[in-house]
């Protein structure tokens, strides 16, 4: 696969880095450049792995007419042996962190959460989750990094992964309205990463989904776990965070992520963040461990 670090996806040029590895968890970093928009060959994995995209979208098609999108807003699940295709919706391509990790520690997060069942293929990541992964990510990227603040770290975002796909055992067997309901939903997301920006209605999205805007907006929160009106904003929030920290103007990084100036973007990214978009610039000049757990840290205690 191209993201997962397996095989060769014809549709796109791949590169791959490993950042970090130790005898629990390895992480690395993957960039896709497609050529199509087309899926590559059926391929699987070796081990489990996590990808992150820290910006960019890709569509991981997991049997006939049931795939699922990864985007800045996603972790996506890579199983052992689970065959996949993948594909890259509007030829946009990605950059993403892989996080690659035996069945043992699957087993020991399952094992702290009473009445969990099997694992989603994705999870929609809080905002503790988003920062720490471009903090990691940046900070892997640099001068050789600290062996046990990486592996910590690196773990901290696995754990944060793990649980935002952790299922309800009690919850019913998947019946085909379902499957239509999840298929439909993973159609809107598809949508949202490839033009965040967009002015979005809910009417636009009820059509994307091929449902009417009322079933659209009882479906999706019931899914995904959020409103449509936060999912485009926590997409749009997503797409910042790489600019952030990469020091663009803070004014055109609003703009292009469809806010409607500075201030909105502020505001909406302090709520969300916890911090200010200056506040976590800044936190990158500094050491980049300390900060990273200072504020997963200070955000945790408000998903626990």
């Amino acid at each position: 696969m191209g993201h997962a670090g397996i095989g060769v996806n014809k549709v796109a040029e791949i590169v791959r880095k490993a950042l970090f590895a130790s005898e629990r968890l390895q992480i690395g970093s993957i960039r896709a450049q497609p050529t199509s928009e087309a899926c590559g060959d059926v391929e699987r994995q070796t081990s489990n792995a996590i990808v992150l995209p820290v910006s960019g979208v890709f569509a991981k098609h997991e049997a006939p007419g049931r795939y699922v999108i990864g985007t800045p807003s996603h972790a996506v699940l890579f199983a052992t042996g689970a065959p996949y295709r993948i594909g890259f919706p509007g030829a946009i391509g990605d950059r993403a962190l892989v996080l690659r990790f035996d069945d043992n520690l699957v087993w020991e997060h399952l094992d702290k959460r009473a009445g969990s069942g099997p694992l989603l293929s994705q999870g929609l990541l809080p905002p503790d989750a988003m920062l720490l992964r471009n903090l990691l990510w940046a900070r892997l990227q640099g001068a050789p990094a600290d062996e046990f603040a990486s592996e910590a770290l690196g773990l901290d975002l696995l754990c944060l992964c793990l649980r935002s796909m952790h299922t309800d055992c009690t919850l019913p067997p998947r019946r085909s309205a379902l499957a239509r309901n999840r298929r439909a939903v993973e159609r809107v997301k598809e949508a949202v990463a490839s033009a965040p920006a967009e002015r979005w209605t809910v009417a636009k999205l009820a059509h994307v989904a091929n449902l009417s805007p009322f079933q659209l907006a009882h479906v999706f929160p019931q899914l995904v776990g959020t409103s449509l009106y936060d999912y485009v904003l926590h997409e749009r929030l997503a797409k910042t965070i790489d600019a952030v920290l990469n020091g663009g103007d803070l004014t055109a990084i609003a703009l292009d992520a469809g806010f409607a100036s500075h201030s909105h973007f502020t505001a909406h990214f302090r709520r969300f963040f916890g911090c200010t978009p200056t506040m976590l610039r800044r936190s990158r000049s500094r050491e980049a461990a300390a900060q990273s757990r200072k504020i997963v840290t200070a955000r945790r205690g408000q998903f626990d």
